[in-house]
């Protein structure tokens, strides 16, 4: 087996890809309207702790190789730091750290009483055989022991991880430990602590945000038009419940092509299908047709929830939607805010439209520390409260400063952060 080395950032060509620099300049940007103090916004800015390690693995053929992992704490002053942990060749520093800051202004933008953290090993997990994979989470975990736990840092899953991953994680920890420990991590399996609704959380926020937004507009949810991109756990279960609730979603955008159907796709049968070519392509629901013509084409909802910097100032003005809702984290540049607000786009940004996942990831931290379990009515009934009311919140903030959405959900969570770290003041 051969161990690929990580692929050369495509920021490294261009500054404006670079996640952190868009989480700065947002950042920035918020602090100066809400005029914080110097002070402030270098705390604010600041990582409250960033851990490299690296994680020798012995490999199925008896070699040795060594993968670097992270786990960046932005903050705490909320609570314990929550956010998940990424396998991928071009897991980096910076992206890492942008991730934990997004998590920190995402868990305020919700007025859940966690900080932001992230976590990310430097692999090809397709590469890997599952015990190759048990062996590096396992490893890694106990490289970053003490600093992880129910009361200091709470993993959960995220790109190429799963419940299985966190369930490896949880036992490395209990196992340290010296008992179990379910509430080390989120987005387990039931069996070990789960929560009921967790793996649809993410998707059904964004299908949420996007009903309240469609009421803004006067638009019913029967006939507005859908446009996705991604097939996955985010954007496969929003096209999922989306559909089942009636939504009309004409067209899906995956890396290898995109189907459309004015009328409305068949999502069952396609996800049918997915699984039994390997491709949405040559659907007989549908028509082929290019990616980028699919993205660009005129809708109500263009909800991207595949990766980070599809929509950027190059193509930013191409973009038809009315209201764009960001399941994926950072879809979209900083450079490309002012041309969407010049285009009068309603946007949803990730740090709201996608916080549904750790939303009820809190839950489930909450039953584990009860250990009192709960339907998935009240899962799914506690989530629709906490992401319509965080609209509102954001909604209201951006009328009544009268900035955009993604500056007003900046400028909430910056002041949430900033008002608890002046309750606690400066631990001397």
């Amino acid at each position: 087996m051969l161990v690929e080395s990580p692929p050369v950032q495509p920021y490294l060509h261009d500054p404006e890809l670079n996640p952190l620099l868009s989480a700065e300049a947002r950042f920035d940007a918020a602090a100066q309207l809400l005029g914080l103090d110097d002070g402030m916004q270098k705390v604010l800015r600041s990582p409250s702790r960033e851990v490299t390690v690296h994680i020798p693995v012995l490999l199925d053929d008896g070699r040795i190789e060594v993968f670097t992992g992270y786990r960046v704490q932005h903050s705490i002053a909320r609570g314990p730091a929550k956010g998940g942990i990424r396998y991928a060749p071009d897991v980096s520093l910076d992206e890492v750290r942008a991730l934990a800051s997004w998590m920190t202004w995402k868990c305020a933008v919700t007025n859940i009483p966690f900080g932001g953290g992230k976590g990310g090993i430097i692999c090809d997990p397709l590469i890997l055989s599952p015990g190759e994979l048990e062996r590096m989470t396992r490893r890694y975990t106990s490289q970053i022991f003490e600093f992880i736990g129910p009361e200091v840092d709470v993993p959960a899953p995220d790109m190429n991880t799963n419940e299985q991953t966190m369930a490896w994680i949880m036992d490395t920890y209990s196992m340290r430990s010296g008992h179990t420990q379910t509430a080390v991590v989120t987005g387990k399996p039931i069996d070990l602590g789960g929560s009921r609704g967790r793996p649809e959380a993410t998707g059904r926020g964004c299908m949420i945000v996007t009903e309240q937004a469609l009421r803004r507009f006067g638009l019913d949810r029967s006939t507005a038009s859908v446009v996705i991109q991604g097939f996955g756990n985010v954007g496969g279960m929003a096209a999922n419940l989306m559909a089942n609730a009636g939504f009309k979603i004409i067209a899906l955008v995956e890396w290898d092509g995109a189907v459309h159907n004015d009328k409305g796709l068949d999502i069952k049968a396609l996800a049918k299908h997915r699984k039994e070519t390997g491709s949405i392509l040559d659907f007989a629901g549908g028509e082929n047709i290019d990616r980028e013509e699919a993205f660009f084409m005129e809708t109500d909802v263009l909800l991207p929830a595949a990766k980070e910097n599809v929509i950027t100032s190059h193509n930013a003005s191409k973009i038809r939607a009315k209201i764009l809702c960001e399941g994926a984290n950072g879809p979209t540049t900083a450079a490309a805010d002012s041309i969407l607000r010049d285009k009068g786009i309603f946007v949803i940004p990730d740090i709201l439209a996608n916080a549904g996942g750790v939303t009820v990831s809190y839950f489930e931290w909450v039953q584990d520390r009860q250990g009192y379990f709960w339907n998935e009515q009240l899962v799914n009934e506690r989530l629709q409260e906490i992401m319509i009311g965080s609209f509102n919140d954001v909604v209201a903030y951006a009328e009544k400063h009268k900035v955009d959405n993604r500056t007003a959900a900046y400028m909430l969570a910056l002041d949430r952060v900033a008002f608890a770290i002046k309750l606690r003041g400066i631990y001397a």
